[in-house]
């Protein structure tokens, strides 16, 4: 197994439109700019591919403005 990354699914609360969805996008990159980011808006789901630990990426979100909790990872 690839350890170097791993597949997190994070329950985002706030995102209401697509410029959210684009900044929730942004504040992963800031952390992992090769991590693989699908967001589903409607659910409030975002799954990630990548390297860094799914509190990093909580925190990052949080300080975007969203309430995010890892589901998996």
């Amino acid at each position: 197994m690839d350890e170097t990354h791993a597949d997190l699914l994070m329950q985002v609360e706030g995102m209401t439109c697509d410029g959210c969805a684009a900044a929730v996008t942004r504040a992963v990159n800031r952390i992992d700019p090769a991590a693989e980011i699908r967001v589903d808006r409607d659910s409030g789901r975002v799954a990630i591919r990548t390297g860094a630990q799914a509190l990093v990426i909580a925190e990052a979100l949080t300080k975007a403005g969203y309430t995010a909790t890892a589901m998996t990872g």
